[in-house]
């Protein structure tokens, strides 16, 4: 993406038009970088509680916006409740986890810096319909480093 590119994308749609699922949840591209040296930002639309597995990104800032509905997160030792208009910035190389709660149903976005091999993650792990699974080799190919289960979401 060159810094003179617009892009324009209509609430609830993907930059591309594609249709991604995690199981419990949507995404939608927003901000994508082919060099992976920019952003990736992301919108994810959950229709049910639940969220990844702990985890930590080797060269990636995640950020958290809370649009709608209710959020757990953990960050390092630090246990937040995200409600609408929250944020929350999880450095790299710091653990963490979070999952959507309450009534199962929000609206998170989601910015990777730099987008690294993110944007391949969510390619390769959206086929199946499913959160990623717990295959550390997976992870470890996008840079990450997986470090435990999901949060429980009761």
């Amino acid at each position: 993406m060159s810094n003179t590119e617009l892009i324009y994308v209509p609430s609830g749609e993907d930059r591309f038009g594609e249709s991604r699922s995690l199981g419990v949840s949507t995404i939608h591209f927003k901000v994508t970088s082919p060099q992976g040296d920019g952003p990736l930002v992301l919108e994810n639309v959950f229709h049910a509680r639940g969220g990844p597995a702990r985890h930590l990104h080797h060269d990636q800032d995640e950020w958290f916006y809370i649009v709608a509905g209710e959020f757990l997160m953990e960050v390092g030792d630090a246990r937040f409740t995200l409600r609408p208009g929250d944020s929350l910035l999880a450095p790299r190389r710091v653990p963490h986890v979070w999952a959507c709660a309450g009534d199962g149903r929000g609206r998170i976005l989601v910015a990777f810096y730099p987008a690294g091999r993110m944007e391949a993650f969510f390619r390769a792990v959206t086929p199946a319909d499913a959160m990623p699974r717990p295959d550390p080799a997976l992870w470890q190919a996008h840079g990450m480093t997986l470090l435990g289960p999901p949060l429980p979401v009761d």
